[in-house]
């Protein structure tokens, strides 16, 4: 470059007062942690810099020596549960705990709601009652239903990040299951629309199947064996191979949630080889704990598909690092404690579902660092694949970089505590962490250059439209 060039950038940037500056020895740019400054102007990253570069700004945050700088968390799998099941957790409560957990970016699941998101009408409903009470940025999948089908692209075009369906009983009855063929043609209405409109919404699976998990055993009983048994591994592998049917004949892109289970994990690898658009998440619970140490009676540690013994955890991690699975999210189900712990501890009668939406970051990182995993794939994982899975990346969510949204979180990785359920966001203190002994701790969370404070939400209602190469928002 030019000297007169270089002279006259760096006498331009000297006129620029930056909202806000981090500098840090381990900043997480590039994939890489180095020493940077990054600054911020208009809730975007508008500068990386040397250690060294003069920057002016109206507020500086110089990170201790045991932080580190890392983006914003994306957790595209979380049932806020708002409106008709609020006392479960509600849009408030939700959103604070994922900013205590260094989550900038959820995507509502669109059931455990009433009325779910089957419709525009029922979406709607629910922006309204999250409007003025988000404390991150917040999108919404819709559903796929029996008899919904005529929803489904006007629900494209109100700016759902695509569709979720259920293989088998989803709990409630509101929102049904649909069959395999029923699925397909979903799918199929998605890729035409891929064609004919430049949209290209995912299809999202719970896929355990019905007729294996008919044909099992189902006792009353308060010993998590029988549990597990009553959702064998082959109930996902004939689910997941369905959705990979489909997703083939089809050419949709499909999305496997919260797999548990080995077994599938060869289908999986082929099928991506042969072209397949296929992704596949897990979540914290199965990487972490095992079968083997699930207490008698003890529901809180209940979810569908189960946590299974610790060689199937192993396979998990082995199939995060060869790329076979893509990301890592909470599927984040509370419940109030007469639900969770209903029927005295037997697993038959309880609600499945794992709270953890505050606690995901510092429970995979402190597995990870006992494998010998570093932190940046963990961000990989957490932060960087799901903004790419639902098209929020060209939106810079996901990475530090110029241009990017600045969600940021300073986040001390070696840094220890024992989770108190008393003490987490969530509305109500029931997790299977509780007691549990982590590292890493999220000490400040930004959205958009400002700092969550848990008392003024900022979060806006973002809005996917994927014919616009990415998406928008309602604030």
């Amino acid at each position: 470059m030019p000297a007169g060039d270089a002279s006259s950038i760096a006498g331009a940037e000297a006129s620029v007062v930056f909202d806000l500056v981090f500098a840090g020895e381990r900043v997480l740019v590039d994939g890489a942690f180095a020493p940077a400054q990054v600054a911020v102007l208009d809730g975007r990253i508008a500068r990386i810099a040397e250690p060294g570069a003069a920057l002016r700004a109206a507020h500086r945050v110089r990170l201790a020596g045991d932080e580190v700088l890392v983006p914003g968390l994306v957790d595209t799998h979380v049932h806020v549960n708002e409106p008709g099941r609020t006392d479960w957790e509600g849009f408030a409560s939700a959103t604070r705990a994922a900013a205590a957990g260094g989550v900038t970016t959820i995507i509502d699941m669109p059931l455990n709601s009433i009325p779910p998101t089957t419709s525009v009408a029922a979406l709607a409903v629910k922006r309204a009652r999250a409007t003025g009470r988000v404390f991150v940025d917040v999108g919404f999948w819709g559903g796929i239903v029996p008899g919904n089908g005529a929803d489904l692209l006007p629900l494209v075009a109100e700016g759902v990040f695509g569709f979720k369906c259920f293989l088998i009983d989803s709990g409630v009855a509101e929102f049904p299951p649909v069959t395999a063929d029923e699925m397909e043609r979903a799918m199929a209405a998605m890729a035409a629309l891929s064609v004919d409109a430049g949209a290209d919404p995912l299809v999202i699976v719970h896929a355990e199947d019905a007729a294996v998990i008919g044909a099992a055993p189902h006792p009353h009983s308060r010993e998590y064996a029988d549990f597990l048994a009553s959702r064998p591994d082959a109930a996902e592998g004939a689910a997941v191979a369905a959705v990979i049917d489909a997703a083939r004949r089809t050419g949709a892109r499909a999305h496997v949630l919260h797999l548990s289970s080995g077994d599938p994990l060869d289908a999986i690898a082929r099928a991506r080889a042969d072209g397949v658009r296929l992704t596949v998440e897990t979540c914290p619970h199965y990487l972490v704990l095992t079968a083997e140490e699930v207490p008698d009676g003890a529901t809180a540690f209940k979810c569908c598909p189960p946590i299974r013994g610790a060689a199937n955890r192993d396979a998990l991690w082995r199939a995060l690092e060869a790329g076979v699975i893509d990301t890592i999210v909470s599927d984040h189900s509370p419940a109030p404690a007469a639900v969770k712990s209903a029927g005295d501890g037997d697993f038959a009668v309880a609600w499945g579902g794992i709270a953890s939406l505050q606690l995901g970051l510092p429970v995979v990182w402190t597995e990870a660092r006992r494998r010998g995993i570093r932190l940046e794939r963990v961000v990989e994982w957490m932060a960087t694949a799901p903004a790419r899975l639902v098209g929020l990346a060209d939106a810079g969510k996901g990475e530090i970089a110029e241009g990017a949204e600045a969600d940021l979180v300073i986040f001390a990785p070696d840094d220890a505590f024992t989770v108190d359920a008393a003490a987490l966001h969530h509305r109500h203190p029931i997790t299977p962490y509780d007691g549990r002994e982590l590292v890493g701790v999220v000490r400040a969370t930004y959205l958009a250059g400002r700092e969550v404070d848990g008392t003024v939400p900022r979060g806006r209602l973002l809005r996917r439209a994927p014919s616009e190469g990415g998406p928008g928002d309602d604030a």
